[in-house]
């Protein structure tokens, strides 16, 4: 990330580094590379590793060759969305006779589904039609950890209080099932490997690579076993290139090389600007005579002021583990405001606090969320691949839920690549069919009737204006307007000065309910080498807090649910404070 700029605070605040959960699950490095276990697969031989400068010299991977591989699809991410692709694509193979068709799915954690937390509401309709008997009694490998969602609670809350609202029709969850998304992201990667798909999990793709027509050729993995400072390691191994007739990019929310597509083949010339959220998520193991098996709880208003988009939930699933989180819209506007202080105080409302207190928290994790809906959908296919899941923002704002969605995307883009594959024995590809199963699917009918609850929060009458409006339409208009709101523009444009905004103050948390980072951080899981280079970069520092401090204050030490970002005091600067990245030393 370049934070060089005047936009660092609010380009940071967008997204940062959450386009994923921060997350469970061990990040070490599979024991073989990469080149070995694909060696092992399909039998070509790889070249040696080797100490390729000393420690002085100037290092430059480029000049090392790749090891190169060809295979028919490759998906980066190993996700709800890439998973179901991959899936897709090898049943439409195997039916067909051809088994030797390749699909390879690269995923950055360390195993399939470390970079989900647990805790969601999914819709089936998507794993319905992928694997239709993935509950049923009599798989063998059928999916154990569901919970049938039982009941449905929205919630408006008050200070101390709370007022019982009706749940719009699209937030009835019946028929829905709670799970660990975790749990249900490793169950589909164990399915995509039953079935053939090659995945490797612990290598991510760090470069797109084009074709001389600038259509998409693949892919880069990332080099292996660079030190902190940018040189070779005894294990350094140079990342591996694949080559793919289609590429599918499932990275998720603000992906670094859907980015680069989407910058490269101008594929938001006709959208809005995409918005964002940031959501922040607890599990817990609750008392028992606490616990409602099925339970889903949704609430508005406290502790968000009511020009701040947002909500909390509560699931009851598993044995005796509540999920609990709270989303704030990133278009808030008072740079005081912490997303993660503000979850600390929600969970201190008797709503939340009647069920957590005695209970002991497990888990932690944030990540960001695309809030543009419709809107803000860009053009999902170029020349020699596509966009699919969250990564192309399917995500269903007012029902929180994009799983289905993503789901369903990555089967559509399957399809229609294995129709393009079959059908055109060389050259570019472009999937113009995947454009229009898009828009003939139920993923384009929901998105599209619930378009305008996310922005009509921006009307002069705030949250009020907003619960008002998608009332009106999810009762009674049921999204079938002529009209499309239009989102007011970026989530950085919205943040004003700390001078114009009221200070806001957060409680210690009391180590019971409430924690501060640090310790939240610690349920994370996470485990990184140390000796690795840093991927958030500063070009300036000093310029960095010259241009920031004076008018926000420090907004990326509230915005940032992980503590990485923080100004320290420091007496030998003018300004009397110092930025760090705390992940640099």
């Amino acid at each position: 990330m370049n934070v060089n700029s005047p936009q660092l605070s609010t380009t940071t605040r967008q997204c940062g580094d959450m386009s994923t959960w921060l997350l469970l699950g061990s990040l070490s490095r599979p024991r073989l590379s990469l080149a070995q276990s694909i060696a092992q697969r399909r039998e070509f031989s790889i070249s040696v590793p080797r100490r390729l400068a000393d420690v002085d010299d100037v290092f430059d991977p480029s000049t090392i060759d790749r090891e190169t591989d060809e295979v028919d699809v490759c998906i980066v991410g190993g996700g709800p969305a890439g998973l179901s692709a991959a899936i897709r694509l090898k049943q439409l193979a195997n039916e067909a006779g051809n088994e030797d068709f390749r699909v390879l799915l690269l995923e950055k954690a360390g195993e399939i589904g470390a970079h989900i937390l647990s805790g969601a509401v999914i819709e089936p309709t998507a794993i319905n039609e992928l694997i239709p008997d993935w509950l049923a009694e009599d798989n063998e490998n059928r999916f154990e950890h569901a919970t049938p969602a039982t009941g449905d609670k929205m919630r408006f809350l008050t200070k101390s209080g709370s007022i019982p609202i009706p749940a719009p029709p699209q937030m009835n969850n019946h028929g829905n099932y709670i799970v660990s998304l975790n749990q249900f992201t490793k169950w589909l990667g164990e399915r995509a490997e039953e079935i053939g798909v090659e995945v490797y999990p612990g290598f991510a793709a760090s470069e797109v690579l084009y074709r001389p027509d600038g259509s998409v050729q693949g892919v880069a993995t990332n080099d292996l076993g660079i030190s902190r400072h940018g040189k070779p390691k005894d294990s350094f191994e140079r990342g591996m290139e694949f080559h793919a007739r289609i590429t599918l990019f499932a990275e998720g929310c603000h992906g670094s090389l859907t980015k680069q597509i989407i910058k490269k083949f101008d594929l938001r010339s006709e959208s809005q600007p995409q918005t964002y959220g940031l959501g922040v998520k607890e599990v817990w193991e609750v008392q028992p005579e606490k616990f409602q098996k099925g339970q889903v709880t949704h609430s508005l208003g406290y502790p968000l002021s009511t020009d701040t988009y947002g909500g909390g939930w509560m699931y009851h699933f598993g044995d005796n583990l509540v999920s609990v989180g709270l989303v704030v819209g990133l278009d808030y506007p008072n740079p005081w405001l912490s997303p993660y202080g503000e979850f600390q105080k929600m969970k201190h409302h008797p709503v939340y606090k009647s069920v957590l207190e005695g209970g002991k928290c497990i888990s932690y994790g944030a990540r960001a969320l695309n809030e543009g809906g419709f809107q803000s959908i860009p053009k999902v296919a170029f020349p020699g691949g596509a966009l699919i899941g969250d990564t192309a923002g399917f995500l269903n704002v007012p029902k929180i839920k994009g799983t289905h969605t993503a789901m369903k995307s990555g089967m559509l883009a399957a399809e229609a690549t294995w129709n393009a594959l079959v059908n055109t024995d060389a050259g570019t590809i472009f999937l113009y069919d995947y454009e229009d199963a898009l828009r003939k699917s139920w993923i384009w009918k929901e998105l599209k009737a619930v378009r305008n609850m996310r922005p009509s929060f921006h009307s002069p009458l705030k949250l009020y204006g907003g619960i008002l409006y998608s009332g009106l339409e999810a009762f009674i208009l049921k999204g079938k307007v002529p009209w499309t709101l239009k989102h007011k523009g970026t989530d950085y444009s919205a943040t004003k000065t700390a001078d114009e905004c009221p200070k806001i103050e957060y409680e210690k948390p009391d180590g019971k309910i409430s924690f501060d980072i640090l310790t939240s951080v610690s349920r994370t899981g996470t485990n990184h080498e140390e000796d690795q280079p840093v991927h958030l970069q500063v070009k300036d520092w000093d310029k960095h807090a010259e241009m920031e401090w004076p008018k926000y204050k420090g907004i990326e030490n509230r915005f940032c649910p992980a503590g990485v970002y923080e100004y320290v005091e420091d007496e030998t600067k003018d300004l009397g404070v110092r930025f760090q990245i705390n992940a640099q030393k």
